[in-house]
């Protein structure tokens, strides 16, 4: 089974798979890059899509060939797009946690773009590697890579919100819809131990710009001669800047919110409030007949 297999539940909203097909128009003629075992291109069909795809892993592409039009099976960063895919082109351009396994992801978008059909779009996922567990893990001195998630062990590059955009204008391209997927610090597969750091540091860093992010989800286009696009992308990105703030406010409130609730419950479970549980009904009984 391929590592990057996997089920999708499109009914939980708060995932990349989900964001990503959202954002993909229904009846599209789509390239799935990194297509995996093909569970995205299957999801893409089941709405009307035509897909293609192109996987390193030959395993998996066969895997994936029964859901596909066209299948292209090699390595990115050194092949020639336009023999491999002769004259075909598409509306939309999927790139699902693919980037930050390239060691030149500017390059690789512009060859592919040459496949992006006038007006079309180009959707990706991409790790935030400025996500609260990991700023927790690095002042514990910690950077363990895994099988899956932020540290997958098969990353080479890795992409802050800034260096996402920088990204897409390398490749002449400007974000028109920027999402994410959201989990808490010590929510995640990164391994934090909270207990030994300062107190305060955890409250902090959660309330820090896309410490709650756990990937970029997005769409771009080409971007105009004029940078009409770019200028709009950054008026977004400001209100956006706004909105993230009120989200880390109300995430706190939540954490300050369960931690109260805990706070209660270890109470009302001690020896004490127990026994004090019969005097506070029966003095309950005599203010309602005080009454």
């Amino acid at each position: 089974m391929s590592q990057y297999d996997t089920t999708l539940d499109l009914s939980v909203s708060n995932t990349s798979h989900a964001q990503v097909i959202s954002m993909v128009p229904a009846g599209s003629e789509v390239l799935d890059v990194g297509c995996a075992t093909g569970y995205l291109a299957e999801a893409l069909v089941a709405r009307g899509c035509t897909v293609s795809g192109i996987e390193y892993d030959a395993d998996a592409a066969e895997k994936a060939r029964r859901h596909l039009a066209h299948l292209v099976v090699g390595d990115l960063m050194t092949m020639d797009v336009a023999a491999q895919f002769a004259g075909r082109t598409y509306d939309v351009l999927v790139f699902a946690d693919v980037l930050e396994h390239v060691t030149d992801p500017v390059d690789v978008l512009r060859r592919l773009l040459t496949l992006l059909r006038p007006g079309g779009s180009v959707v990706l996922s991409i790790p935030n590697v400025t996500h609260g567990s990991l700023r927790l893990a690095l002042l514990q001195g910690r950077w363990q890579y895994t099988e899956v998630g932020l540290l997958d062990r098969t990353h080479i590059r890795f992409f802050t919100r800034k260096a996402v955009l920088e990204l897409l204008s390398a490749a002449g391209l400007a974000a028109v819809d920027f999402r994410g997927t959201y989990q808490d610090a010590l929510g995640v597969e990164v391994q934090v131990d909270a207990d030994a750091l300062p107190p305060g540091v955890v409250e902090w860093v959660r309330r820090q710009e896309d410490a709650s992010t756990y990937q970029f989800v997005l769409r771009a286009v080409r971007d105009d001669a004029d940078g009409a696009l770019a200028r709009a992308s950054a008026e977004h990105e400001s209100l956006r800047s706004e909105l993230d703030s009120v989200r880390r406010e109300l995430v706190a409130a939540r954490v300050e919110r369960d931690a109260a609730v805990a706070s209660l419950r270890e109470v009302q479970g001690t020896r004490a409030w127990r026994l004090l549980r019969v005097p506070r009904a029966l003095y309950g009984k005599i203010r309602g007949g005080a009454r």
